[in-house]
């Protein structure tokens, strides 16, 4: 993917906005693996269809956590009970939730020994997708600076400073993704 840019501040630019989506989009398929503690994030961006559309529970019901292991939604309206029913059985999490007519309970039950181990994996090959992504950025970015210094729009000093300026960038997303690994692999070791 060829990409015209007018200077080397443009290039890092898009560079750092890319790195920072990638980021986002690594920790919202993080925030949906379920661990050892019931958190909001596990159920909030679950689609519910109802009202003819498809919408993200956290736009028809509260999310609470009375306990390390429950998960309490409370729909704003009644009878979208169901629907919102329905999407979390139909979910990542693995769990069946319960109603009450008024409101949802999801018990999480702590995690086999065996089911820790497969979602460490999940955990790992998300950094590895995040990791990728990265350094599919700095190959575009990287080509981007060759080509302004094929047309002599930059020196060759000035390019070989902003693929070194590039790979800072590149080390600094990385990092993120390590720790945010090393945070969600210590929530999966949580009983």
């Amino acid at each position: 993917m060829a990409h015209d840019f007018g200077s080397v501040k443009d290039i890092m630019k898009w560079a750092r906005e890319h790195m920072e989506k990638a980021i986002e989009i690594y920790q919202k398929e993080l925030a949906e693996i379920r661990t050892g503690k019931a958190s909001a994030s596990l159920v909030e961006e679950i689609r519910v269809h109802c009202y003819g559309q498809v919408l993200p529970l956290k736009q028809i019901a509260s999310v609470s956590i009375p306990d390390a292991h429950l998960i309490v939604i409370q729909p704003w309206d009644p009878n979208t009970i169901h629907d919102i029913e329905k999407a979390l059985a139909n979910s990542k999490l693995g769990v069946t939730p319960t109603d009450d007519g008024k409101v949802i309970r999801v018990v999480l039950p702590p995690l086999s020994e065996e089911r820790r181990k497969e979602l460490d994996k999940i955990v790992k090959q998300e950094a590895e997708h995040a990791r990728i992504s990265i350094r599919t950025i700095r190959r575009e970015a990287k080509e981007a600076i060759e080509k302004l210094e094929k047309n002599k729009a930059i020196s060759e000093d000035e390019a070989f400073d902003a693929k070194e300026k590039l790979q800072k960038l590149v080390d600094e997303f990385v990092e993120k993704v390590e720790e945010i690994l090393k945070e969600k692999e210590k929530e999966l070791k949580v009983v």
